[in-house]
């Protein structure tokens, strides 16, 4: 594109970037992020643009997650274990129940930003500048200015939880004939814990029997795992954006795929302009409030060629309004002839507060996602993927499921989220078995009819 580049975003209004209070500290930390090795690989970003791809067709499934926005103190080995595990858990209950292949895209290693509706909040009466996430200053009352630094860390974290991520998988961690070293310690009382169990059961079988014959596809031995975050801090996004070897194209090589959300997505701002230039699969929030009209020209800006598997439209309606604002999107698309891949999260559209503290509850996210998939198949669409806000660890954050979180909860120590709340592991892997019925019950009308 001859008119673009990846700084051409500074020319244009751009949300949600934080007032750093020496812009020579940030050029100095832009200088030496503009050096640093890519954390990813072109190659690894066009196979996730051919898995996308399929996935638009109905050919495949995306399953993205991971936390609202992750703190430095999760680059440990534990954290980032059980954030792999609980993933690689939902693939494989999904992939068996729905009999699609499944892409695992976790919201990780980079993930360290998150946009506020205020830039300021007060704490013991005194105006703070509003916590944006690690990679922007601390949460404590002390660290609340803008720190450029914390670009740079964040870029160090980010190779760090890559690089154990990538051992851990190169290692066998996912070997599909070792299921059961998947486990999270599932409570007895959990009403998950058989039902996962006895699909490792039968998977392990299945590859006994085809090891006996000798006809074993060595791929079952591990899975493809790519990074994403949200594309907020357009300095350092721009720092890691570089023309990949071999080509001409320019690839963001800090993700594998990044998104723009509601609040980032204005068609002539800042975030849009970045996005449509880079050759990486890119992905937008959408709210109810989108017009038709104007969805369509958010698509046409940033994926006008209409390639397979470069855009993921990403919608969160919330659980009242998904059944009135979603089919007309559907619809709006379908004329264009294009086909994205659509996903769902049912997430951040159903906030709620209870006991002065936010969070959502487990069964309108499981209705917004069955209302969603129910939606698309009345419009002839496939739903392609979902995008969750999940956690490995036994966290209370979320209300209901079978493990019986309530209001009550909310308030203790096992409430730990930076931002906005979190499908525990429980729940995590409960949403997988129902989106494993939901997209068999999908397949079994599909051939009916």
């Amino acid at each position: 594109m001859s008119d673009w580049s990846p700084g051409s975003w500074r020319a244009l209004p751009a949300r949600q970037q934080p007032s750093y209070p020496d812009a020579s500290a940030l050029e100095g930390v832009l200088e030496r992020l503009r050096v640093l090795p890519p954390l990813v690989s072109r190659g690894e970003i066009d196979r996730l643009r051919v898995q996308l791809a399929e996935a638009a067709a109905g050919k495949r499934f995306i399953l993205q997650g991971g936390d609202c926005a992750e703190q430095f103190s999760d680059c440990n080995s534990l954290s980032v274990m059980r954030k792999l595990k609980i993933l690689l858990q939902m693939s494989l209950v999904i992939t068996h129940g729905a009999r699609l292949p499944v892409t695992r895209i976790g919201r990780i290693a980079g993930q360290y930003a998150k946009p506020r509706s205020s830039d300021t909040e007060k704490v013991d009466g005194k105006e703070l500048p509003v916590y944006r996430g690690d990679n922007v200053n601390g949460a404590s009352v002390q660290e609340r200015t803008p720190d450029p630094e914390r670009l740079e860390r964040g870029y160090f974290y980010s190779a760090s939880t890559l690089n154990f991520i990538r051992a851990l998988l190169e290692g066998g961690f996912a070997d599909l004939g070792q299921p059961e070293h998947w486990d999270l310690d599932f409570g007895s009382t959990s009403g998950v814990r058989n039902q996962y169990s006895e699909i490792a059961e039968r998977i392990r079988d299945a590859i006994e029997y085809l090891r006996s014959l000798g006809v074993l596809n060595e791929g079952i031995h591990g899975v493809d795992f790519y990074t994403s975050h949200e594309a907020l801090l357009l300095h350092g996004e721009e720092a890691l954006t570089r023309i990949a070897p071999e080509g001409d194209d320019w690839y963001n090589l800090g993700s594998h795929f990044l998104w723009i959300g509601e609040r980032t997505r204005a068609l002539t701002e800042a975030h849009v302009e970045y996005l449509r230039g880079i050759r990486n699969p890119i992905g937008v929030k959408l709210g109810p409030g989108i017009s038709p009209q104007e969805l369509v020209a958010l698509i046409e800006r940033l994926d006008p060629e209409g390639e397979p598997g470069r855009l993921m439209l990403i919608t969160r309606m919330g659980v009242k309004r998904v059944r009135d604002a979603l089919p007309p999107m559907i619809r709006a698309v379908k004329a264009t002839g294009r086909t994205p891949v659509w996903s769902c999260d049912p997430m951040h559209g159903n906030t709620q507060v209870l006991n002065g503290v936010k969070t959502r509850d487990f069964n309108d996210v499981v209705t917004e996602l069955r209302t969603a998939l129910e939606l698309h198949s009345v419009e002839g669409t496939a739903l392609g993927g979902v995008h969750f806000e999940l956690t490995g660890e036994n966290v209370t954050e979320c209300v209901g499921g079978l493990t019986g979180v309530d209001s009550a909860d909310l308030t203790g120590a096992s409430y730990k989220t930076g931002c906005d709340p979190r499908l525990n592991y429980a729940q995590s892997l409960e949403i997988a078995f129902v989106i494993s019925r939901m997209l068999k019950e999908v397949r079994e009308r599909s051939r009916a009819a």
